[in-house]
């Protein structure tokens, strides 16, 4: 967001929503005749979850209504980018890419599938079901409604929504959900909270990536282009991110090289699940691992490292860890053993 646009509000400026569309129409004017897969947006809920809700990235506001209107607004800035690609009608596709995170009930309790169900709505369904369906979920709406939480709409969004549509995905799956239902009673005059519908679950048993608190879970993989597939016409999606950031690899070094099976094995049982997925129709075209090379993030800047090859900060060299050849020999055979 530049900061002249964050002084006015940022996203719950709703003005912010014409701007982006004359951005978005900028870019398809210079680069329309060479660039043929766009994507509007990146992981839009993180902003949504960082900078309205949790308190961890700027503007630090905890808010769920702010945080509602600031999500409302960036899909109505996507349907404006596509509404603007679509009337320029040029070659190619134009997409979003989504970070994700199914929720999984503790058990199968009406309380703890309704809990699952609630996370999945708000953290899910509130980008996936606009870009796909071209409207938000009747049971979304309801709820906010009955927290009165609903953000300010305005004539015709309902159908700016609808023009919304997309022709590819992006996926970014890391990590499962876990929830169940509130085992205590909210505070009635405590602000509305997305876990006031449910708790989260620390399940016995996950296997855990220590460095990020992250579950390792490859199923969930399977499990979300699955229900694209069933749930809402089987589009075609790709895997734009899924790997695994971990602490000091320097640890692991043999003979010059990172020895990082841990890698190789998240990926190869995600991959496995991936496969399952497509071989019983699901519509998935491919696999981007994050990422290439370690890198930068903004919130832990390179204390985990992702890359399938080293970076080292003080020489800048550049070493391909096992997993990168690993890697390399998977593409290059279309599989594994």
């Amino acid at each position: 967001m530049p900061m002249v646009m964050q002084e006015k509000g940022g996203w719950e400026n709703r003005d912010v929503v014409e701007a982006f569309g004359r951005y978005a129409q900028t870019c398809f004017t210079l680069f329309g005749d060479r660039v043929k897969h766009w994507f509007t947006f990146n992981e839009p809920i993180v902003p949504v979850e960082g900078g309205y809700l949790y308190d961890f990235h700027y503007p630090n506001v905890v808010d769920f209504k702010r945080a509602a209107t600031v999500a409302y607004h960036t899909v109505l800035a996507h349907s404006t980018a596509v509404r603007a690609w679509r009337a320029g009608r040029y070659d190619g596709e134009i997409g979003i890419v989504l970070n994700l995170t199914p929720s999984y009930p503790r058990s199968q309790h009406p309380a703890d599938v309704q809990a699952a169900h609630h996370a999945d709505l708000l953290f899910n369904r509130s980008f996936l079901d606009p870009v796909l369906k071209g409207e938000y979920p009747a049971d979304l709406v309801a709820l906010l409604k009955t927290y009165d939480q609903l953000p300010a709409c305005q004539p015709g969004d309902r159908q700016l929504i609808a023009d919304g549509k997309i022709d590819l995905l992006g996926i970014n799956y890391y990590q499962p959900r876990r929830v169940k239902c509130r085992d205590t009673a909210v505070n009635p005059q405590a602000p509305f909270m997305p876990e006031w519908l449910f708790d989260y679950y620390d399940m016995p048993g996950r296997k855990m990536n220590p460095y990020r608190g992250w579950e390792i879970y490859a199923p969930g993989i399977y499990d979300i282009i699955t229900n694209l597939r069933d749930n809402y016409g089987n589009p075609r999606c790709f895997i734009s991110e899924n790997g695994m950031g971990v602490e000091n690899e320097q640890r692991f070094v043999q003979a010059g090289q990172i020895h990082d099976d841990y890698r190789i094995d998240f990926i190869s049982e995600h991959l496995k699940w991936l496969h399952k997925g497509i071989s019983e129709g699901c519509h998935c075209l491919g696999y981007h691992m994050w990422t290439f090379i370690d890198n930068w993030s903004w919130l832990n800047g390179y204390k985990n490292r992702y890359g399938f090859v080293q970076l080292d900060l003080a020489t800048q060299t550049r070493t391909v860890k096992k997993s990168g050849e690993w890697f390399a020999a998977t593409a290059e055979h279309n599989g594994f053993d």
